[in-house]
């Protein structure tokens, strides 16, 4: 493993890209929700299908279809409709500077996880490096990233207290650390097999189960946004179907 991560140290160099714009997107997202309530900060953070979509087209050079582009926005009405359910969004004046920033945010969401299934797919150097040695890049830099936030932040030293560490050494935060790490490393896996457009709709389909399993096991009531939000991501989810992204291989 030691000889192929030397071997290949020019593809660990391209995943700085996705590690540096999700540190971005982490740290905005503070930033974002400071400002914004939570209801009005999803509905917003839907956006990222199309934007997704959008970027799609530009690193991998193909133009998706009608059918898709109406599938990939009715996917995304029918997410906002979830998040109004939960809450009436705030009435707040608009922000220019923090309507871009959560534009920002997303867009570096997006560009990540697109830009690191184009390199896992091998549209550069990556092609023949084994998809666990592209994650030991990905998460090293990560890492790197993080610590030159901190650095820069001028918070190294206190993160690095033992006051600081114990709080995380928490079975609960422990079990959400080695939860999102697998989430990471399936994703990946997906990204590598299939593609970031069918990632999205994968994703969505958590609404109706979401619904199906808090009305059977803590009998949460049903509501009409409930309803509509799930018959349109079925909606969605069946019309992609139709004419779905060929996997690029």
């Amino acid at each position: 493993m030691f000889h192929a991560i030397i071997k290949n140290y020019k593809v660990m160099f391209l995943y700085f890209v996705p590690a540096f714009l999700y540190c971005l997107y982490n740290n905005l997202a503070f930033i974002n929700l400071a400002k914004y309530d939570p209801t009005s900060y999803s509905v917003l953070s839907q956006f990222r299908v199309v934007i997704s979509g959008l970027i799609f087209q530009v690193l991998f050079r193909r133009r998706l279809t009608k059918i898709q582009w109406l599938s990939m926005i009715i996917l995304t009405v029918g997410c906002m409709t979830k998040e109004l359910d939960h809450q009436q969004i705030k009435g707040e004046s608009f922000d220019l500077f923090f309507s871009l920033l959560i534009l920002l945010q997303i867009m570096c969401s997006c560009f990540a996880g697109v830009y690191t299934e184009y390199l896992l797919k091998g549209r550069t150097s990556c092609g023949e490096v084994d998809i666990w040695i592209q994650n030991i890049f990905m998460y090293s830099n990560s890492i790197m990233c993080n610590g030159m936030f901190l650095l820069f932040s001028q918070t190294l030293d206190s993160t690095l207290q033992w006051d600081s560490i114990q709080s995380v050494l928490h079975i609960k935060v422990v079990l959400i650390i080695f939860n999102n790490a697998a989430m990471g490393l399936v994703t990946s896996i997906f990204l590598k097999n299939l593609n970031s457009i069918l990632k999205n709709f994968a994703s969505a389909l958590e609404i109706m189960l979401t619904m199906v399993l808090s009305w059977a096991i803590f009998d949460v009531q049903v509501t009409i946004f409930g309803i509509l939000s799930t018959s349109s991501v079925i909606f969605a989810v069946q019309l992609y179907s139709r004419n779905p992204v060929v996997n690029l291989k």
